[in-house]
């Protein structure tokens, strides 16, 4: 296998604006994605994203850094890098959002980038690329769920 970057295309049956929104923003990403976000959508911003109760030993706390904010086509960031560390190409997988309008909807194309560079030795860097594979599978259906329900609400 390639390891390389994880590649995914979704139709969502919402504008490209709606959608950017439920990409972009803690309150949208919390509904389909991490448990808790805490980020501004702004190139250069720092946040956090947590999996699981925050008060147990077991939540995973993950640094992210925004990388491109361009409302409604593209939304990026980096993250898995060390909290001590800035993100950086060597040292972090990069995640893009780009949204393109398609006839009523928007063409989601999803890509996670970078597993190579963190210099992984192969049987971490194969564990690593298969949990996010697993975990985008998992995720990027419900951030299609979750935009459906939000659009039908009146």
């Amino acid at each position: 296998m390639e390891y390389g970057s994880i590649e995914r295309e979704l139709y969502i049956e919402a504008t490209p604006e709606v959608v950017y929104e439920v990409i972009s923003r803690p309150e949208h990403l919390r509904e389909w994605w991490p448990d808790e976000a805490e980020l501004k959508p702004v190139p250069g911003a720092t946040g956090v994203i947590r999996f699981g109760d925050r008060t147990t030993p077991d939540a995973k706390v993950v640094p992210l850094t925004v990388i491109e904010a361009d409302p409604p086509r593209r939304f990026s960031f980096r993250w898995v890098y060390d909290e001590a560390e800035a993100a950086a190409p060597a040292d972090s997988l990069l995640v893009t959002f780009e949204l393109v309008p398609s006839g009523a909807g928007t063409l989601l194309r999803f890509t996670e980038a970078g597993f190579r560079e963190k210099g992984w030795e192969a049987a971490v860097l194969e564990e690593q690329y298969r949990e996010h594979v697993t975990g985008w599978d998992y995720f990027l259906p419900r951030l299609v769920a979750y935009v459906a329900r939000l659009v039908s609400t009146p």
